[in-house]
């Protein structure tokens, strides 16, 4: 084997042992996806371990280590989906200017007619250490092994292309620097009125105020806003939760409880470990780039609006709304001052269901990016062990929905409000970004 064959047979070595903004590149172009021909389903297989796959995983094992109490303010506070698309985003840019086939993202290079020589995986060796080592410099042991190893196996040519996946990932870091992640914020006040969110030293605070990859601002994809605590609408929602989300439910099926389990694992560990199937699902590691960057970007851009809009209402929980129904002013809930969800339930407002969120913008990021709706894939949890089949988007977004609610977190209306949400975000980012490059 020569030196390029050796790095080849190396990432699909360590992928098999691992397995389980503002733009100035934006729109213009050709359509960002091509519909499926006569939507047939498209089922999600591996066409082969690829370097995207292989950093993808480095990166889930680096930005999901615990906060620091020191360093960059990626370490204090890593948000796993805005840092995960730092990095797809710098991937996929370097390789739309070595490939010319797609706009990039976020930086334009000058144009260079020699680049289209240039090695695609050394340059996505060159901008995912580039992301990692800048923003975590303290967890080099989750990536400093990867990056040896791709040294180790570079002849001379790869490393104009190592420096340039570097020079791009570098263009990226400075726009993403001083993301707002740190912004200060008031300490946060529990609510006392009906309908107010009680939770104290609530989780998110500072996430409205992360700047957007894709979005003009947080606020713009602003939910309508939980019913009305006296509609009929509102009723509907307590009762259904109140009968359904109860730790003693005796109309909760063994298989819904499972479900509202399955849901709880951490997010950041969940969507970095089942979203790295569609890293190796396109034909070229250029698609399989775009693809992840689209994905990673949707749940980035949707968590914000949706955090945006969660700490805009302050929405009260299911547990606070049940127990203290009798000063809803809705004759048609009663209190239960005992009840009890039978999953915990997260600390922050419960209008919209960010859960929702993120499968609303996955489910039309998949949608639009394999032209059907009935895409065929799987997710794990490692809570229940167990494995979930899709035949569609709509059915893993409803599947997610219906875990908030049967899981006693979530009224139907924060799912279903956000949900719409995830998906605004997403066709709005797809209407300037992704676009094939003109011809």
């Amino acid at each position: 084997m020569n030196r390029r064959d050796n790095l080849r047979a190396l990432v699909a070595a360590i992928s098999i042992s691992t397995a389980g903004v503002v733009a100035c590149g934006g729109g213009g172009g050709g359509p960002a996806f091509v519909p499926a021909a006569q939507d047939k389903p498209v089922t999600i297989t591996s066409l082969g371990t690829n370097t995207v796959d292989l950093w993808n995983k480095v990166a889930a094992d680096t930005v999901t280590v615990p906060a620091a109490t020191s360093g960059t303010p990626e370490e204090r506070q890593p948000l796993y989906d805005a840092d995960m698309a730092t990095l797809n985003v710098a991937i996929y840019d370097a390789l739309a200017a070595i490939t010319k086939a797609y706009r990039p993202f976020m930086v334009t290079m000058p144009d260079d007619p020699a680049r289209g020589s240039l090695s695609q995986d050394y340059a996505v060796h060159g901008a995912a250490y580039t992301v990692l080592s800048t923003l975590f410099p303290s967890r080099s042991a989750k990536y400093q092994p990867t990056n040896d190893a791709a040294l180790a196996a570079a002849d001379s040519d790869a490393q104009a292309a190592l420096q340039f996946g570097a020079e791009v990932a570098r263009k990226v870091l400075a726009q993403r620097a001083n993301d707002g992640r740190w912004t200060p914020v008031p300490a946060y006040v529990p609510g006392t009125a009906p309908g107010q969110f009680r939770g104290v030293n609530p989780v998110g605070l500072t996430r409205p105020y992360l700047r957007p990859f894709s979005l003009r601002a947080a606020d713009q994809f602003r939910a309508s806003g939980p019913p009305a605590l006296d509609s009929a609408a509102y009723a509907a929602d307590v009762g259904e939760t109140r009968t359904m989300g109860s730790a003693s439910s005796t109309q909760r099926t063994d298989a819904q409880t499972e479900n509202a389990r399955f849901h709880t694992e951490a997010p950041p560990l969940f969507w970095t470990r089942n979203l790295r199937q569609f890293a190796t699902s396109k034909p070229t590691l250029v698609e399989n780039a775009r693809l992840m960057a689209l994905l990673w970007v949707a749940l980035a851009d949707a968590s914000t609006a949706c955090f945006e809009s969660k700490y805009h209402f302050n929405f009260w929980r299911p547990t606070t709304a049940i127990r203290l129904a009798e000063t809803d002013g809705n004759a048609a809930t009663e209190p239960d001052p005992q009840w009890t969800p039978v999953v915990t339930t997260p600390n922050h407002p419960e209008y919209p269901a960010a859960h929702a969120c993120n499968a609303g913008a996955l489910g039309e990021a998949l949608r639009q990016a394999f032209g059907t709706s009935r895409v065929q894939f799987t997710f794990n949890s490692t809570v229940t062990g167990t494995t979930h089949p899709f035949d569609s988007v709509e059915a893993m977004s409803e599947n997610v929905q219906q875990a908030r609610i049967h899981g006693g977190m979530h009224f139907r209306t924060a799912t279903v409000h956000g949900r719409a949400l995830g998906e605004k975000v997403v066709q709005q980012l797809l209407r300037e970004h992704f676009t094939a490059a003109s011809p």
